[in-house]
């Protein structure tokens, strides 16, 4: 008898076992490779390192592991440049990641331009989009 992977039913992607009312539903089938998801990126502040994926579909999706810099834009001027990531100020998606300096989109992350919101998914797109704060 194998054992199976304890970290597998963690990462599976597919339909529930129960229905909405809460009874149990009887699947045809069982896992499936296509239904396995990966871990979070959960990119965090320090020297930019990225990581390609190759999705389904032989797409390719670019994975954010660090970053330094983001690409702020200025509403008022209308003009971006890119400006050097100081740490992670709050972080609505999930408290901790303030103290462990993780970006996500929504995120406040303080620059050397001032304090800019995330407006890009860092983990999925491999970049740092931010739109500057007014104080």
């Amino acid at each position: 008898m194998t054992i199976p992977d304890p970290g597998y039913s963690m990462k599976w992607q597919g339909s529930s076992k129960r229905k909405f009312t809460g009874g149990r539903l009887i699947s045809n089938r069982g896992k499936q490779k296509h239904e396995l998801g990966r871990e979070a990126g959960e990119p965090n502040v320090d020297t930019t390192r990225k990581k390609q994926i190759r999705t389904r579909g032989g797409n390719i999706k670019m994975r954010l592991l660090r970053c330094d810099v983001a690409s702020v834009a200025d509403p008022v001027t209308g003009k971006s440049k890119i400006a050097k990531i100081e740490r992670v100020k709050d972080n609505s998606a999930n408290l901790n990641y303030i103290r462990r300096n993780i970006i996500s989109k929504g995120a406040i992350i303080k620059t050397d331009l001032g304090d800019a919101r995330v407006t890009s998914r860092p983990g999925q797109d491999g970049v740092v989009n931010a739109i500057l704060v007014a104080k």
